[in-house]
């Protein structure tokens, strides 16, 4: 519970931080103290975060690491879903799935991953022509007409130049 509190806290601040870009030019300026900076944070987050997430932003403004602080929390989202076995699929269909479909296909991406839960971002792809592309992390399933025909094409390239 407390992993899943932490890590929600941290999407909040990353999202926060990405929303307005005048508050990334404000954070950024060589003008601006540290303590301004902080007290900017503080005023934004104070309220929302843990003390211990809030101590490390403090920590980051500090050691003028600011710039860095998207790609570090990034790298921490990766690494606490990782850590609490929460995978991501990217699932691209020829056509819209309906939420049947698409609790179908989470609950078969649970079963078969090893993962506890997983977030799948949908795309609709109708160049796929049917069936559906899986991505998840460098694995990928593709049962989607387009690569079959491509496939059969090569097939047929291969057996004429034979």
């Amino acid at each position: 519970q407390d992993k899943a509190l932490f890590l929600s806290q941290v999407v909040f601040v990353k999202d926060a931080l990405s929303i307005d870009p005048r508050l990334n030019t404000l954070m950024r300026h060589p003008g601006i103290s540290k303590q301004e900076k902080t007290d900017v944070l503080d005023a934004i987050f104070e309220e929302n975060i843990c003390k211990e997430l809030m101590g490390f932003l403090r920590l980051i403004v500090a050691k003028d690491r600011y710039r860095d602080l998207p790609d570090i929390l990034e790298y921490f989202i990766k690494g606490m879903k990782e850590y609490t076995k929460v995978g991501t699929a990217y699932v691209a269909t020829a056509k819209e799935l309906s939420d049947l479909q698409k609790e179908a296909v989470q609950k078969r991406l649970v079963e078969t991953t090893g993962y506890n839960t997983v977030e799948v971002e949908y795309q609709v792809d109708e160049s796929l022509i049917a069936g559906m592309v899986i991505r998840i992390n460098d694995r990928v399933v593709d049962s989607s007409v387009k690569t079959k025909l491509n496939d059969l094409t090569k097939q047929l390239m291969q057996i004429q130049l034979g």
